[in-house]
């Protein structure tokens, strides 16, 4: 298994947010070869047309705001490029992955997670070696 590694979101790489502050019991959507759900008061977020929810707490602990909904991932994720295809559970639901994508991490105790393409990954982090 690969080790983790630090990176950080390249400065460049806002995302569109709006906070669901709608009277309902949850969005419940199909995305990552699995169902997704978000919950009142979660983020809806717009990454370069990739478009998902993000629990209120994680939006709050790792986005800051750079413009009327603009923001910047300002924190750190830990992250390794997977061997073999799997199955990711996330707070949204259940991700599904292809060898070679990678597992993103909030957490360096590999919690708070999600998986992505391999591409999109390099595109959007690089290496943090400030620690």
């Amino acid at each position: 298994m690969a080790t983790l590694r630090r990176f950080r979101k390249r400065p460049d790489q806002a995302v569109t947010a709006i906070k669901l502050e709608l009277d309902t019991e949850g969005l419940r959507y199909h995305k990552w070869g699995g169902n997704q759900h978000g919950q009142p008061g979660d983020w809806l977020v717009d990454n370069a047309g990739d478009i998902y929810t993000v629990a209120a707490d994680v939006f709050a602990r790792t986005y800051r705001q750079i413009s009327p909904g603009r923001f910047i991932k300002s924190t750190p994720v830990w992250a390794r490029r997977t061997e073999h295809a799997g199955t990711l559970k996330t707070r949204e639901g259940e991700s599904h992955f292809a060898a070679g994508d990678y597992l993103v991490f909030n957490q360096p105790d590999e919690t708070d997670g999600y998986c992505m393409a391999a591409e999109r990954f390099h595109a959007m982090y690089e290496p943090d070696n400030s620690e």
